[in-house]
């Protein structure tokens, strides 16, 4: 039997139209890039993270020269935020990158395969879904939940 797959999404032209929660987690992640270290790749992203309690919590990508010691912007958001605030549900995340030069591409970047897995088990945790938004300089798109980025999700919690 063949099935389709249907990936749901919102497409803005920037973050001025998305709502004023969105928004302003979406200028945390570009805040955030001030702390990326990408002295190897020059690709800097910076993430931003929204719990339940409404606080955000930044994580930029970090490199280091024993690769691949370093660790992606989404990640270091994901770990700071349970290591800071255990059992609070992590319910949105904005991500960013800039080009060397500290423009934002038009296409927005999209999490590694590693993220997508790590966003997946705190959506898991937090019993609800985690909206992914991704960043660019000539589109910002928005997706409802982690699925949506990550078809069959691998899933050991059960």
């Amino acid at each position: 039997m063949d099935e389709k797959l249907v990936i749901n999404y919102q497409r803005f032209d920037n973050i001025d139209q998305l709502e004023a929660s969105d928004k302003e987690l979406s200028l945390a992640a570009i805040d955030a890039l001030k702390g990326s270290y990408a002295p190897y790749s020059n690709f800097h992203v910076g993430a931003a993270l929204r719990l339940k309690d409404g606080r955000i919590v930044k994580g930029s990508n970090q490199e280091n020269a024993a690769y691949p010691s370093g660790l992606c912007a989404e990640r270091t958001a994901m770990f700071a935020a349970n290591a800071n605030y255990p059992g609070v549900p992590q319910t949105s995340i904005a991500i960013v990158s800039t080009y060397h030069d500290g423009t934002i591409p038009g296409n927005p970047a999209t999490p590694c395969g590693s993220c997508r897995q790590v966003m997946a088990e705190f959506q898991k945790l937090a019993g609800e879904n985690m909206s992914v938004i991704l960043i660019g300089g000539k589109m910002v798109l928005k997706f409802e939940k982690v699925d949506d980025i990550l078809p069959f999700i691998f899933d050991s919690l059960d």
